[in-house]
């Protein structure tokens, strides 16, 4: 198991071609009339190698207006869901959501996590069940990416071969479906992911920043990007790496969790780790010796609590499952099982049967945060791959023009209903808060806390 390598342990979904294309028509500067019967393609001559498939769907909740589609470029297509907001779809803010993985499928975060109306109805998904949780706020886009994970696919094996590259489609993605949607031009956007989705959210980000600047020149309306906000983010493998042996040896969160020679063990190798992974991966890089570098470090420092049974998204609880199958959490079978029904493809437009099967980015945090995009980084301070101890400390060390500011905070208790929830350090734009009780995906472990952090966030308001 190598967590320095994919960032995360997660349940990657796979697809298969079958083909069933729906007509398509080509629109331009007008707000499509949608049918749910077949696919509306948008075009922007801007955009000229972009394309946007979209059709209406009834799909987990007819209360509102939803819709799923695929993002075209070329011969790559990356599937998307989208729902209105269930409170005020004509003046709450957008989101958009993506998973980690990295080749993590968002159907997990769309089914585990967002929203009370898509686990509950279909079947059972929530561990803590909280009836009346309130009214999620924000317009939620949710995608599959990179191709070859959920619904997501290629015509021919294509690719996309660095973060950046695809950043630039998911910025290109947005513009063509504000142009045509103009009731969502000018709202406040977000972008919003957890796990390697630390990795994704920053460059993102940066994509639609930069790019505003190209609609500009063009006549056309910017992206109004308003944040970021990443759960459990590997947006600084070196840093987490570090603090793994903080999660299992000491009291940071719980009890020490492993035995004290397999602690003396880590202890004595966490020197070696840091000054070899430090010169081979970052300072001057040689794949080699990166790659013998992660390789034997995540042996020393990830495979004990691995070993130990324990669930590495959460620590105070046993696995359950084969963690390479349900990676702890054995609901995620049925949410394969179900989206590869014939019918749910049916529904939503789904080409394809779905199959289960590092480079930091706090520069980019940096960067955006010094141009006033807001920045709120949250842990569920149970999980040991994505800890609140590395997230905590490259938080600290980022170099900004509030970092000293930022610095001086000290943490602070938050609570939601009187009760507390966690802690909090914010200055200027950036916030980062911890989630008591919670694992790697805090929506799931807790629905309540996480939904009034997230309105709290956009609503501008202390947390």
């Amino acid at each position: 198991m190598n967590l320095l390598r994919v960032g995360l342990l997660s349940l990657s979904l796979y697809v298969t071609r079958a083909w069933s294309q729906s007509p398509q028509e080509a629109l331009s500067y007008v707000s499509a009339a949608l049918s749910e019967a077949q696919f509306t393609t948008l075009k922007h001559p801007a955009f000229p190698k972009h394309g946007v498939r979209i059709k209406k769907t009834k799909f987990c909740d007819g209360t509102v207006d939803s819709y799923t589609g695929y993002i075209d470029v070329g011969a790559r297509h990356l599937f998307f869901y989208f729902f209105e907001s269930r409170s005020d779809p004509d003046k709450d803010d957008v989101i958009l959501w993506t998973n980690g993985g990295p080749g993590g499928s968002s159907a997990l975060g769309l089914f585990m996590e967002q929203g009370e109306s898509l686990p509950g109805r279909r079947m059972p998904t929530r561990r803590n069940t909280t009836p009346n949780l309130g009214t999620p706020k924000p317009t939620c886009f949710s995608f599959d990416q990179p191709v070859g994970v959920g619904w997501s696919y290629a015509d021919f094996g294509e690719h996309v071969g660095t973060t950046e590259e695809g950043a630039k489609d998911i910025a290109a993605f947005v513009a063509v479906f504000f142009e045509h949607f103009h009731k969502f031009k000018g709202r406040a956007f977000h972008l919003s992911g957890e796990s390697y989705g630390g990795r994704y959210i920053p460059v993102y980000a940066a994509a639609v920043y930069d790019q505003n600047k190209e609609l500009l020149k063009k006549g056309l309306t910017p992206i109004n990007l308003n944040s970021v906000m990443i759960g459990n983010g590997y947006t600084d493998f070196y840093t987490m790496m570090l603090s793994y042996y903080d999660m299992v040896c000491t009291p940071a969160t719980v009890p020490p969790v492993l035995d004290i020679q397999t602690c003396i063990r880590m202890k004595q190798v966490l020197p070696r780790c840091e000054k070899w992974v430090k010169q081979a991966c970052i300072d001057i890089f040689d794949e080699f010796s990166c790659q013998a570098a992660t390789s034997f470090c995540s042996e020393e420092l990830e495979e004990p609590l691995i070993l130990s049974g324990l669930n590495p998204y959460d620590i105070t609880v046993e696995c359950e499952g084969e963690i390479e199958d349900t990676i702890c959490y054995p609901i995620t079978k049925a949410i394969v099982q179900y989206l590869s029904r014939h019918d749910i493809r049916k529904l939503i437009g789904a080409e394809h049967d779905m199959k289960s099967n590092f480079s930091a980015t706090y520069h980019y945090i940096s960067n955006l945060l010094d141009r006033g995009v807001r920045v709120l980084i949250y842990v569920g301070v149970n999980d040991f791959g994505c800890n609140h101890v590395g997230n905590e400390k490259w938080t600290s060390a980022l170099e900004w023009s509030g970092q000293d500011g930022y610095r001086a905070q000290l943490l602070r208790e938050w609570s939601v209903n009187g009760k507390k929830a966690g802690k909090v350090r914010s200055y200027g734009g950036l916030s980062f808060v911890t989630v008591d009780g919670a694992g790697h995906m805090v929506p799931y472990d807790k629905p309540a806390e996480s939904l009034e952090l997230v309105n709290r966030w956009m609503a501008g308001e202390d947390i």
